[in-house]
């Protein structure tokens, strides 16, 4: 584990929404208990079977958490930019194991607060519980809506809603995206193939409802359209 400086550690928390709300004392306390990894392209944070006894939290880089059927069928679960974690589960059980990978998609810098740490900063700091709970419960929601748009909707309409969630925010028209993971990891997100996906999305073009451009990025004339050509 390489050594990092405690103002990288300050400005690893500082990102997080968990704990960037309290005051810039509070969250160098915080920094003392990060310890940090280094991660190339390609290595795994944790494997499925591995103890989950921390939270990790991206400073730079990212991470896809993905998981592996019997089958070695592989479903994206999330992928992680800096500001995020992952492994808040430790917190409500001493023996848990991670049942899904965590791999860095570039070179990526990771604190890493243990359960022990973790929990002595929650009772100093309760208002951190609510954060870590939001954040749960957001994640759970969106889980649950995974889930159901790969049962019960095509590939188009997936990619659409996709699309769609992207927008939040946006204007109705002439919105421009920056896809915020590979192809790759975007078919496995949707429960597709890379394949598939091209072929809807060039569909999706030929209708004049998108246009891909240069750097994985996607320019939408108008989201209310789009959304209409859901079958």
């Amino acid at each position: 584990m390489v050594e990092m400086s405690h103002s990288s550690h300050t400005a690893c928390v500082s990102l997080v929404p968990i704990f960037n709300h309290l005051d810039n004392e509070s969250m160098a306390k915080i920094a003392t208990k990060a310890k940090h990894r280094d991660l190339k392209r390609g290595e795994y944070l944790y494997q499925a079977g591995d103890d989950e006894d921390s939270i990790y939290i991206v400073h730079k880089g990212q991470v896809r958490v993905f998981h592996l059927s019997e089958n070695g069928k592989e479903q994206l679960i999330r992928v992680l930019n800096p500001g995020e974690f992952t492994g808040e589960w430790t917190l409500f059980s001493s023996d848990t194991y991670h049942d899904n990978f965590g791999e860095a998609t570039r070179n990526s810098a990771i604190c890493v607060i243990s359960r022990d740490d973790l929990g002595e900063l929650l009772k100093e700091y309760p208002e951190i519980s609510m954060k870590i709970m939001q954040a749960m419960s957001e994640r759970l929601s969106q889980s649950e809506k995974q889930t159901a748009s790969v049962a019960i909707e095509s590939v188009t309409n997936r990619i659409i809603y996709y699309l769609e969630d992207l927008t939040s925010g946006e204007a109705e028209d002439d919105v421009t995206l920056k896809l915020p993971m590979a192809r790759k990891d975007i078919a496995s997100y949707l429960g597709t193939t890379p394949e598939t996906l091209s072929r809807r999305f060039k569909d999706l073009e030929k209708k004049g409802l998108i246009e891909q451009l240069p750097k994985n990025t996607i320019r939408i004339s108008s989201v209310e359209e789009l959304l209409f050509a859901t079958e």
